[in-house]
């Protein structure tokens, strides 16, 4: 079914409930059928009070978005959203690669939700947008809702799980919406959300698999064609599907020799699971840089939308997220999320090296991160490419023992971070041990440091190599 035949049913859709279990239909151990044990301390109410769905996510039957249903989405929402940049990047002249940069971190929320969350609300029926709609969102979906629901005049409605960043609950609050905190995870929270929306008879508007989300998402794809020229390969970081659907859509019909190419943490592969089980399955996700990513299933609709149109997907781990952070602050300015740096990381780890002396654009797709989160991703970069050392050396527990180690590093233009000193386990008692985080300039300056060090004392202990170097 396509979107444009789905649209006139809208007004007339209900969020649907699905019957309660049936005690014939537990198991020996009492837990109903198809619901793990680890999922039976929850919410005891799911047992009796039958399930909400949403009627359009269906797994029996997934909506395709098409070209069209994009370019109207674009037509609708253009005078509500910005005409991002696409630049080249400072990268090309490091990698030997034409890289352009889709700054879509640029939009007012701070992310490309906003396309697909306008888009949706203005596809409402008037009584839907007079009632309100709802959503789960871990932030960047939920701003873009908050923030146009409030200039459309539609009351909002967001459920938030309680790992999301408070940056982003902030915000929601700032654009006037309702923002209930609670579930453990994304899945949890649209459980409780669907749940709202059926007793409040709210719209709810999945964040990455309804198909006018998709549709608006799509339009950052005409742009790109738009903005470049002779395009090899498109660069989208994954997490519901949403994202790439829509863009994959619009680039695949404008430029069908472009290259769609998926990228996701190590810690959610959920597209890349959904792959390798030829259809959308739950996965446990682990906290992750790119926490806009974490979504722990992708959409029946996104997925199918996807993969005709899908050339590669890669999987990058998290040190080359917080490094490609590191490198977008330094070269290009740019204060990105994880989800964001995706492309980039994927690029770095040598994961697209096919695309060696073409041109890729990067779809840099939010800015969203939390100061916090922010220091630890710039020194878990400088840490994976060996600019962040850390190491122990015994030195004399006499005057001037320590002293010495610091004046040897001062000399070596070497930047101590932390430093502490151990007796207590030193057989020795004349030695003490000191254990150092430090800053160099690169890795050469570092291996510098390492070889001064190992010449001026017996004992010196560096730790694991840095992930981002080779020899």
């Amino acid at each position: 079914m396509q979107v444009s035949s789905v649209t006139s049913q809208m007004a007339s859709m209900k969020l649907t409930a699905r019957p309660p279990v049936e005690p014939a239909a537990q198991n020996g151990h009492g837990n109903a059928k198809g619901v793990s044990a680890d999922n039976k301390n929850t919410n005891t109410s799911t047992s009796t009070e039958p399930e909400v769905v949403d009627p359009f996510c269906n797994a029996d039957n997934p909506q395709i978005i098409t070209f069209q249903d994009v370019t109207s989405a674009a037509f609708k929402i253009r005078k509500g959203v910005e005409l991002t940049p696409c630049v080249k990047s400072h990268f090309s002249d490091l990698i030997d690669m034409d890289i352009y940069l889709k700054k879509e971190f640029l939009q007012f929320t701070g992310s490309f939700k906003e396309r697909g969350a306008r888009y949706a609300l203005l596809m409402l029926s008037d009584e839907q947008k007079k009632t309100g709609v709802i959503s789960a969102s871990l932030g960047n979906h939920a701003q873009g809702l908050s923030y146009h629901g409030w200039k459309l005049g539609i009351p909002v409605t967001v459920v938030m799980p309680l790992k999301a960043s408070l940056m982003k609950i902030q915000k929601c609050r700032n654009y006037h919406a309702n923002v209930v905190v609670q579930g453990a995870d994304m899945g949890e929270a649209k459980r409780i959300a669907l749940k709202m929306g059926h007793d409040r008879g709210l719209t709810y508007i999945n964040g990455y698999d309804h198909p006018h989300i998709m549709s608006g998402q799509g339009t950052i794809g005409l742009e790109i064609i738009e903005q470049v020229s002779d395009i090899d390969a498109v660069v989208v970081p994954v997490g519901g599907g949403g994202l790439i659907a829509g863009v994959a859509t619009a680039i695949k019909n404008l430029s069908p020799n472009t290259k769609i190419i998926g990228v996701e943490s190590e810690k959610c592969p959920s597209f890349t699971r959904a792959l390798e089980n030829k259809g959308p399955v739950f996965v446990a996700n682990q906290e992750t840089l790119a926490d806009g990513l974490a979504v722990p299933q992708v959409g029946y609709n996104a997925y199918a939308t996807t993969v005709p149109l899908l050339d590669k997907m890669v999987v990058v781990k998290e040190e080359w997220i917080a490094l490609a952070i590191l490198r977008l602050v330094e070269l290009e300015k740019c204060v990105v999320e994880g989800a964001g740096a995706a492309g980039l990381a994927a690029i770095m780890a040598g994961h697209l090296n096919e695309f060696i002396g073409k041109r890729v654009v990067l779809l840099i797709c939010g800015g969203n991160i939390d100061t916090t989160m922010f220091g630890k991703c710039l020194e878990r970069g400088m840490a994976a490419e060996g600019r962040l050392q850390r190491f122990t050396v015994t030195v004399s527990d006499g005057p001037g023992g320590v002293a010495k180690l610091c004046n040897l590093l001062a000399s070596l233009g070497v930047s101590i971070k932390d430093i502490m000193h151990e007796r207590a386990f030193i057989r020795d008692i004349h030695h003490v041990e000191v254990k150092v985080i430090c800053e160099t300039r690169d890795w050469e300056h570092s291996k510098e440091m390492r070889k001064v060090l190992q010449e001026t004392y017996t004992k010196v202990h560096f730790y694991d190599m840095p992930m981002a170097i080779t020899e």
